[in-house]
C-alpha cells in the first residue's frame, strides 16, 4: 500500500477514535442518568423508538466503530502475525462491512 494510503488510515483511525471517546462518553452519561433516574431497558427503549436523534446518534457511534476496528485488527495483523497484503487488508474490510451491518440491525431494533 502506497505511503499516501497508509496516511489516510492513519487519519481515519485517529479522526474515528476521536468520535468514538465523544459517543461513548455520551452513552454511558446517557444511561447512568437513565438508571439514576429508575428507567428500566423496557423505558428507555420506548424512548428511543421513533427518535431520529437517537438513530443518527447511534449511526455515527456505527460508523466509527466499522472504521476505527478494522484499521487496528490490520495493524495488529501486520506486527503480530506478519500478515500483510491484499488479503489481510480485504479480510479487515470484511469485519468492517459486518460491524456496519450488525449495527445497523441494532440500530433498528432500538429505534424502529
Amino acid at each position: 500500500m502506497s505511503a499516501r494510503a497508509e496516511t489516510r488510515l492513519w487519519i481515519a483511525q485517529r479522526a474515528s477514535a476521536a468520535v468514538l471517546a465523544l459517543c461513548v462518553a455520551v452513552h454511558l452519561a446517557t444511561m447512568i442518568a437513565a438508571a439514576r433516574g429508575g428507567l428500566s431497558a423496557a423505558d428507555i427503549l420506548g424512548r428511543t423508538r421513533g427518535s431520529f436523534g437517537w438513530a443518527a446518534f447511534y449511526g455515527l457511534f456505527v460508523l466509527a466503530v466499522a472504521t476505527h476496528a478494522p484499521i487496528g485488527l490490520r495493524t495488529i495483523a501486520a506486527e503480530w502475525l506478519a500478515w500483510r497484503g491484499r488479503a489481510a487488508d480485504a479480510s479487515c474490510a470484511v469485519v468492517g462491512v459486518a460491524l456496519l451491518v450488525l449495527g445497523a440491525c441494532a440500530i433498528a431494533a432500538v429505534t424502529r
